[in-house]
């Protein structure tokens, strides 16, 4: 009997119609621990090499992880995976909510999904009945829409994910979402699930698993949730969420302004959290078993516009409002519910959207290219239709579909120094100009410029934005921790912001699953999948390299132009150096490839195995 675990793997093939359960062996529980990890190594063992991200061969893989629907505190994240669409290479995205813990109490650690159905379709999951069901009358529905009738049609009782119109037209930035607001946003899952025909998976399991301590799983989780309870940032987190960020991230210099233009957005308090709680948020929503309740759920009115919405996040103001320069969270909130319905990812979506919006800025497209319309900065007009173009791939919206890296090889111009990505993937809500370990750690970031993987802005305010030295190892120590939550299936949210001990989780893990884990083993486990899914890139990229973890030109050849942070830059060779430091902690080769002995000394043999002779000198080189 495995402890902490439903104990199997759900596989779906879409092609047949056919499904099969295996049992979770306890060699992949120990080595991957779940969500993330199970991921990472179910996409590179089953994804053919060279596969079409947006054909059949892909696979979608859905995991939980062992904290996940427990009494361990916000143990209700899911793990999102397949071979993205948006960059090429490895892509995952994790959601909270409801839908992890559901997995697991109908008995499932993963679901994978391969093939492709005939036609639309939706997943329907009880315990162990398994059902794919004609979708046609959800097809074509905003994402919100079709959860809500899915709801009146099977039952409240059942956790539901889904993809919208921008899923469903292969947009390689869709997203899943759930829960009326929650998503797995980044590297365009919703798409590999449109393009399997997958409107929707609804969930529901009445089943329990088993603990390995039952009562010190209880004493454990009462000791954390005890620990944030007390905390004094609590109150202010439950007020405000990620929304209390928008105007820290303003006052130093990090926010993203006009297509990241600058660092600093002058009228950003009518962005902020207090002016948010103030106008127009209904209610507080929280996860599975989370105390802090950061999800906010609103009501806004803009001009012609009315919307029931979750949110705005601190990355969609980020995204679109700082960065589309839009000037009212009223504004910001409408443009969330209209990407929330489409299935866009919010962050890529303000990115592609602010992208578009400078190319018509500095001519390079017109009104031409936009059925004769007027687009601008600040313009919520503008903003909405560009979701829609997007999300339909109507005209230039089928190119700026395809992200800011693709349409500018396309448009050309010198719109690439301004396509603001690294690997294929927009970069989220942090300005880094002036931040190298930030920078550092959005450069590396295994899915593409993200800032799940490492928040280290904060260090960079700690011991200098000028400093170099030691910002490296701690990308590195951050690239462990966070990602480890990911695999628990745990927010990491009550460690970042509520101080919790990181040794509490490796206690509650271990009476959990009975497997005596220490911290480090945990990171190590982590560490092991960070080199595997950077073997994953350099299989399915061949020309994968140093190259793919620079940032954008305008990161490195322009001065921040206005705010606290005007006049500084990051210059290439202070780059170059942060990644050849970077390199050589990692292990890895000078053009960033894990070695030979790396991989072995991580447990990764298969790798070195599969690899062609080829690819085996350049990672082991």
């Amino acid at each position: 009997m495995m402890f902490g675990y439903g104990g199997k793997i759900l596989r779906i093939d879409l092609t047949s119609g056919t499904h099969q359960a295996e049992p979770v062996s306890e060699k992949l529980a120990r080595e991957y621990i779940g969500g993330r990890g199970f991921v990472a190594k179910i996409l590179y063992d089953e994804v053919p090499k060279g596969a079409d991200p947006l054909g059949p061969e892909n696979a979608v893989v859905m995991a939980s992880g062992p904290l996940a629907g427990t009494f361990a505190p916000a143990g209700g994240k899911v793990h999102f995976g397949a071979k993205s669409p948006a960059t090429g290479g490895y892509g995952d995205s994790n959601m909270g909510g409801h839908f992890a813990a559901e997995m697991k109490y109908a008995g499932y650690d993963a679901i994978v999904l391969k093939g492709a159905a005939a036609g639309p379709s939706i997943i329907v999951i009880e315990d162990g009945k398994v059902q794919i069901k004609d979708g046609s009358k959800y097809w074509s529905k905003g994402a919100i829409e079709a959860e809500r009738m899915m709801k009146d049609d099977l039952g409240e009782d059942f956790q539901i994910a889904t993809i919208g119109p921008a899923g469903e037209n292969q947009v390689v930035f869709a997203c899943v979402s759930h829960d009326f607001g929650r998503q797995a946003g980044r590297t365009g899952i919703g798409a590999v699930l449109g393009s399997k025909k997958v409107k929707a998976i609804a969930i529901r399991g009445t089943q329990g698993f088993p603990l390995a301590d039952p009562e010190k799983v209880i004493k454990k989780g009462k000791e954390i949730y005890d620990a944030a309870f007390a905390h004094p940032a609590l109150k202010e987190w439950q007020d405000y969420g990620t929304a209390g960020v928008t105007t820290w991230a303003n006052s130093i210099a990090a926010f993203p302004t006009k297509n990241f233009q600058t660092s600093y957005m002058e009228g950003n308090e009518a962005l902020s959290g207090e002016e948010m709680r103030k106008r127009i948020i209904i209610t507080d929503k929280a996860c599975f078993g989370c105390p802090m309740a950061c999800g906010k759920y609103s009501h806004t009115k803009t001009g012609k516009y009315e919307a029931y919405v979750e949110g705005p996040e601190y990355e969609t103001t980020a995204l679109v409002g700082g960065n589309c320069l839009l000037p009212s969270i009223e504004d910001v909130a409408y443009a969330n519910y209209v990407m929330d319905e489409l299935g866009l990812d919010t962050i890529s979506g303000g990115g592609v959207a602010a992208f578009a919006l400078e190319c018509v800025e500095k001519g390079i497209l017109s009104k031409d290219d936009f059925e004769g319309r007027d687009l601008k900065f600040g313009d919520i007009e503008s903003v909405v239709y560009l979701c829609h173009l997007i999300a339909s791939r109507k005209g230039i919206g089928d190119l700026l579909a395809q992200g800011v890296k693709k349409a500018s090889q396309a448009l050309g111009k010198g719109s690439d120094h301004f396509a603001i990505q690294v690997k294929g993937l927009e970069w989220s809500g942090y300005e880094s100009w002036w931040a190298p370990a930030n920078m550092l750690a959005y450069m590396t970031c295994d899915v593409g410029s993200h800032h799940s993987r490492a928040w280290a802005i904060t260090h960079d305010i700690a011991v200098g934005r000028e400093q170099m030295e030691g910002k490296a190892r701690r990308v590195i120590e951050l690239q462990h921790i966070r990602p480890m939550f990911d695999m628990l299936g745990a927010c990491r949210l009550p460690w970042v912001e509520l101080g919790i001990d990181l040794n509490h989780y490796a206690d509650i893990f271990s009476v959990i699953t009975g497997i005596d884990y220490k911290l480090e083993d945990l990171l190590h486990a982590s560490e092991r999948v960070w080199n595997l899914t950077r073997a994953f890139w350099k299989r399915e990229v061949p020309e994968f390299g140093r190259s793919f973890d620079y940032p954008p030109p305008r990161f490195y050849k322009e001065e921040i132009p206005t705010g606290p942070a005007r006049g500084h830059k990051i210059p290439m060779e202070d780059l170059d150096k942060l990644l050849d430091d970077y390199y050589q902690l990692r292990g890895w080769t000078r053009d960033g490839l894990p070695t030979m002995e790396k991989l072995l000394a991580l447990g990764l043999d298969f790798v070195v195995r599969d690899l062609d002779s080829g690819a085996v000198a350049a990672v082991g080189a």
